[in-house]
């Protein structure tokens, strides 16, 4: 199907379920974190997700693919860090956020690229990862990540000085 191995297709399930519950947590949390079910299922996928991937990407030695799934998991570690321990001090809570925001991006460039790479099948929207409206379309989506990022870290602040002054009232 679409040019996937047995295990291509295991790896785009236990994909889609993570981009669908990281999501989920945007859309209902507005983050995703680990102290909710479905912040755990996003980042239990996502490691399971950058696992299966590691075998799959076959072409030639170790590739852009390889670096993205090794990138996502040390950004995971930090995010759970930063959640567990005040290593980054203040900066924690802001750091667990975009980190784990940031792990969501990084699913985004290649569920798009695999997506607009092979379908509509026989004449997909583009001829490989490299193409100019490929890379525009990633573009938009770091931009769209920042913008998003700094959303949340502002709602994080605003929330920690709301907290402060109901303590000091």
């Amino acid at each position: 199907m679409f040019g996937l191995t047995s295990l291509g297709i295991v790896h785009t399930a236990i994909s889609l379920i993570a981009v669908a519950a990281g999501a989920a947590c945007l859309f209902r949390d507005q983050e995703i974190s680990l102290r909710t079910p479905l912040g755990r299922v996003y980042v239990a996928t996502t490691v399971l997700t950058c696992l299966t991937s590691f075998p799959i990407f076959q072409h030639g030695g170790f590739g852009k693919p390889h670096a993205l799934g090794i990138i996502t998991l040390v950004v995971l570690l930090i995010a759970y860090v930063s959640a567990r321990t005040a290593l980054f001090g203040r900066a924690s809570p802001y750091v667990e956020v975009v980190s784990y925001s940031a792990t969501f991006f990084f699913h985004l460039v290649p569920a798009v690229t695999e997506t607009l790479t092979r379908l509509p099948s026989g004449s997909p929207v583009f001829d490989g990862p490299d193409a100019p409206g490929l890379q525009t379309i990633n573009g938009v989506m770091f931009i769209l990540f920042i913008a998003g990022a700094a959303a949340q870290v502002r709602r994080r602040m605003n929330g920690h000085a709301a907290a402060l002054t109901s303590r000091l009232a």
